[in-house]
């Protein structure tokens, strides 16, 4: 379950795309530079999920192409069952935005995917569109071909954002092994929120329209089915989100029963994000950001700023390597080299696919010594959840003060790497992109473990920690907190939203008062927030 955010360059205030979002994995989450590389004639890689998976399949191999393209990722390690490293996409050398999101297909299509099944999985798909897309449409148009030669191997069903400067694309891939795909081209003047992915009104004739694609049987395979009649139904699109989707499931929840499933319904959040217009980077960073959404099921956050007058060299993903309500976001340019990320952002044993069961390599010893952020950053919001109407405020105010930082300095550093660039000094300019992405990424780990060391000494003079309750069968013996850690219910979900502060869409820098003042009043007076 992920979610998805496109606003199109129309209704920005700057003229740029945007696209935000994250996906949710139980799982450990780095970031990766991936370079760009050439690969020898008769090169392979596999694609596909194990017998592992939820539902099970077998890899195969499929041709590798002779370039991919240098990208940037939020890479992590699990998601049901399928084998690592994952990525939901994230930016690529030519401007090119991508985000997976989940979008469940009909029971019925579920039932009859093919055990084993085979084809590409979410993850390779987003992978490939990063390592070979020039354009939006062109990730679409190589994905879907993709499906098209060797299926599509699947969890339930999925879905893509994908986005450039000048447009977007939602793609939907379908459960059923049958090679079903669509997918509407959103532009300048769009709004999109996946959350679960969708679409609806889908022409019959869509080979004939600049602004759809899909697979050769997405029509005739629901008429085969009963699932859509041309003489009941309109005969000129088709709803997919009602033939090969499923409800939203949202739809009908009470907030005050079930708040995370109550903002999962898409137009409404659409109509929230229109309303927002012009959109900001700012704007988005705290969209993504929202308690409503980002918690511990949020693996990292991310907004894609694409720029129409910048080099492809400067377009930025804006990356928090784990769930940003408490994550502070950094800037990372396409520019940037591989090592810039910082050993401490980088993959580590905490919460990783097979790490439980066999020893470290010494030739991971140096990488795993470090701190690991993902880990410090948790730190911070499972103590910020547990009193979120004291810390929240604080927290978010000192992570956007040092995020507004950031924002500012980005004209006087882009105009350097122009100069450098302009002067024939390529590698100094690269330097100077690297070793600021390098300083800001460290000193954002910094500004987390000062938070982190904060809020735990509140929360230990005002409250104590809290202990687990003991949950053991009748006859056993071992203490609650030596139990399994695993949340079986969404209420034991842990998140930092509370009801009385609830003031969403948030403005970027509306706590910022409590980062200047340096502390939050209600820490130090142990009065609730009203």
């Amino acid at each position: 379950m992920s979610i998805g955010f496109f606003v199109g360059k129309n209704l920005t205030s700057d003229g740029s795309t945007l696209l935000g979002g994250f996906g949710h994995e139980p799982s450990s989450h780095w970031i990766d530079i991936v370079p760009a590389q050439q690969h020898p004639r008769g090169s392979t890689i596999q694609v596909g999920v194990t017998e592992n998976a939820d539902l099970p399949g077998e890899l195969i191999d499929i041709p590798q192409v002779p370039y991919t393209n240098k990208y940037i990722s939020s890479t992590y390690s699990e998601f049901a069952g399928f084998p690592p490293p994952l990525t939901n996409g994230g930016l690529n050398e030519h401007g090119v935005a991508g985000r997976d999101i989940w979008s469940p297909s009909r029971s019925e299509l579920v039932e009859m995917t093919p055990e084993p099944q085979r084809g590409l999985n979410y993850s390779d798909l987003a992978r490939i569109a990063m390592e070979r897309a020039a354009t939006a449409r062109e990730a679409v148009e190589i994905t879907g071909e993709l499906i098209n030669t060797y299926g599509f191997a699947t969890y339930g069903g999925n879905s893509h954002l994908f986005a450039d400067k000048d447009e977007g694309w939602v793609m939907i891939e379908y459960a059923g092994g049958q090679g079903l795909w669509a997918a509407e081209r959103l532009g300048p003047d769009d709004v999109r929120v996946s959350y679960p992915g969708y679409i609806h009104h889908f022409p019959v004739d869509f080979q004939n329209n600049d602004n759809y694609m899909g697979s050769d049987n997405i029509i005739e395979f629901a008429r085969e089915q009963g699932w859509w009649n041309p003489d009941t139904d309109h005969p000129d699109y088709m709803n997919l989100q009602d033939v090969y989707g499923e409800p939203f499931p949202g739809e009908g929840v009470d907030k005050a029963d079930d708040h995370f499933t109550a903002v999962r319904v898409p137009p409404e959040r659409e109509e929230e994000l229109k309303a927002m217009a012009p959109v900001s980077l700012e704007d988005m960073l705290a969209l993504v950001r929202d308690p409503r959404w980002s918690n511990d099921r949020s693996g990292y956050g991310q907004v894609a700023h694409l720029r129409p007058h910048v080099p492809n060299s400067l377009q930025t993903l804006w990356l928090a390597v784990t769930g940003a309500v408490t994550t502070p976001y950094v800037p990372i340019p396409i520019a940037a080299d591989p090592c810039a990320v910082p050993p401490e952002f980088v993959q580590h044993r905490y919460m990783t696919k097979y790490a439980d069961s066999e020893f470290l390599s010494s030739n991971y010893a140096p990488q795993e010594a470090t701190r690991y952020a993902t880990r410090e950053f948790k730190r911070l919001m499972y103590f910020t959840s547990e009193h979120p109407v004291y810390f929240l405020p604080y927290v978010t105010g000192m992570m956007e003060c040092f995020e507004q930082m950031l924002i500012a300095e980005r004209r006087a550093i882009e105009e350097a790497f122009l100069s450098l660039m302009q002067s024939g000094q390529q590698d100094a300019a690269i330097q100077l992109i690297s070793a600021n992405v390098h300083q800001r990424l460290f000193e954002s780990l910094c500004l987390g473990m000062q938070l982190t060391n904060t809020v735990e000494m509140e929360t230990r003079r005002l409250f104590g920690i809290r202990m687990p309750e003991d949950n053991k069968k009748p006859g056993e013996t071992t203490p609650p907190w030596s139990q399994e850690m695993i949340a079986e219910t969404i209420d034991e979900m842990v998140t930092c939203y509370d009801p009385r502060l609830d003031i969403y869409p948030r403005p970027h820098g509306y706590y910022n008062q409590y980062a200047v003042c340096g502390y939050y009043p209600s820490m130090h007076t142990g009065q609730m927030f009203s």
